[in-house]
């Protein structure tokens, strides 16, 4: 197994180090990830580098998955809408205030705004 040292200033790298493009402009062909484990062992040696490669899918995308996509994206575009929206920012802050300290309360206000246009959509979409 190879041993990783990194430069003076970096502690640790977690995730994709480097991604396969999707167009295929560039001769990267694998993914490089690289993962931190952080236990108590006597082992120092918690960082790992795997070589992924470019996977292609093998079904079709089904109608169910194109519906959960277009249900993404619509709420995706009603929140960064509701974000830029000016006299609607007041509300939503004061709203997601009194409930973020709340048993079940979200936690962010990206969340907060995600649940209202998640909960907006599905009952108009029925």
């Amino acid at each position: 197994m190879a041993k990783v040292e990194w430069s003076a200033g970096i502690d640790s790298v977690s995730g994709a180090l480097s991604k396969p493009s999707k167009s295929g402009q560039h001769s990267c062909s694998k993914m490089l990830l690289g993962t931190h484990r952080v236990a108590a062992t006597t082992n120092n040696n918690c960082n790992r580098v795997y070589l992924r490669k470019k996977v292609k899918r093998s079904t079709p995308v089904t109608a169910d998955e194109q519906a959960q996509r277009a249900r993404f994206a619509a709420i995706a575009r009603a929140v960064a809408a509701r974000g830029n929206d000016l006299a609607q920012a007041a509300a939503d802050i004061t709203a997601f205030n009194a409930q973020k300290n709340q048993p079940g309360g979200l936690k962010t206000l990206k969340a907060y705004r995600w649940s209202i246009c998640a909960a907006a959509y599905d009952q108009s979409n029925g």
